[in-house]
């Protein structure tokens, strides 16, 4: 039984106590939570009758916790990594995994110091028509990548973002491609594979914050294929889609829903009879209350912390996601084309102003 505390209870925690708390997760528990805001520790801990705590090294100090979920803000995301690493426990972190490429490379270092685990939270990757798409990938199905788009439409209003001061800062979030397109931008480098360069332009459109609430970005990528991010939370009224598009020279898939979760287009020049059941038994994620993505990605980090496996998402694979997001801001910043594999120097990610 891996035993777990959640570090953070602030609008995400819901979903992983859920899981945790619920008992949804085989081979794990959740024992204990904290938040410097009592108030929200103590509604957590006593839905599940768990310990609440209000300081983080007298939480860290439990011996009957062996992994840590941090949902805390996300520049606050290496600290805590850190002291978690050094407390001897594995760390299940929300992306994005830091804001700073030093911080994130600090993160992975203290974590191999110290042996223990770190997982990037990328949940999406585990949607069941993203599974089958990837298989599609792995098969060489779609021949030659053409081009690749993930498109984040969303609505979040100014209340969303006046629930906490963090929210829309550079210091502790970042804007809609830190935070909410960090799944799909993810997504595309996966299929993808390397990005050569970037360029990028944002806008704070409706929402009073400091970062960005839509953006549009082009990518070259090493195999040649090209690749579109738009990314918006100034839908308004609601939500309109989270999706990715994968073009190749033998096949197309479109996989879009609220949250890459549901199959629109699958095609292949070279059709299979297993194509029908993907369409009829897998276009769409199973019905689950409590979110299918984490819930499946729960069930990995247990494998892998139970089996000693490799995690699908660890540190460097999160390092990845977020050095192009960098270099996405620093276009931004500086209106020019931007290579991967630089320094920033404009970036405003994970600066306190």
């Amino acid at each position: 039984m891996i035993r777990f505390g959640l570090l953070g209870c602030g609008r995400i925690a819901k979903r992983h106590s859920d899981l945790l708390g619920g008992n949804h997760i085989e081979g794990a528990s959740l024992v204990a939570v904290c938040d410097p805001i009592r108030a929200r520790a103590d509604a957590v801990a006593g839905k599940f009758g768990v310990a609440a705590h209000y300081d983080m090294d007298e939480f860290l100090a439990r011996k009957d916790i062996d992994a840590v979920a941090v949902l805390t803000p996300s520049g606050l995301h290496p600290a805590h990594v850190i002291a978690c690493a050094k407390a001897g426990k594995h760390t299940v972190v929300e992306k994005p995994m830091a804001l700073r490429l030093q911080d994130a490379d600090d993160m992975i270092r203290a974590c191999d110091e110290a042996g223990v685990k770190m997982f990037i939270v990328k949940q999406n990757r585990f949607n069941v028509p993203v599974v089958k798409a990837r298989e599609a990938l792995d098969a060489c199905r779609f021949g030659k990548l053409i081009l690749g788009t993930v498109r984040v439409r969303w609505c979040r209003d100014q209340a969303y973002y006046d629930q906490d001061d963090w929210r829309g800062t550079w210091a502790y979030d970042g804007g809609v491609l830190t935070n909410q397109a960090s799944h799909h931008v993810d997504m595309l480098e996966w299929f993808f594979g390397d990005v050569v360069s970037v360029h990028a332009r944002a806008a704070t459109a409706l929402a009073k914050i400091e970062t960005e609430d839509t953006a549009v970005a082009t990518l070259k990528f090493r195999n040649g294929a090209l690749g579109i991010i738009e990314a918006t939370t100034a839908a308004r009224p609601t939500d309109l889609e989270g999706s990715l598009s994968i073009l190749g020279e033998k096949g197309t898939v479109e996989i879009s829903g609220f949250a890459v979760n549901q199959i629109r287009h699958w095609r292949f020049v070279d059709e299979l009879p297993s194509d029908k059941d993907v369409v009829e038994k897998f276009s769409v994620n199973p019905p689950n209350v409590y979110g299918f993505g984490h819930q499946a990605y729960y069930h990995h980090v247990v494998d892998c912390l139970e089996n000693q496996r490799a995690a699908l998402v660890d540190g460097l694979e999160g390092r990845k996601s977020l050095e192009l997001i960098s270099a996405l801001y620093e276009s931004i910043e500086t209106g020019e084309e931007v290579a991967l594999r630089f320094t920033p120097r404009l970036s405003r990610l994970g600066v306190v102003s």
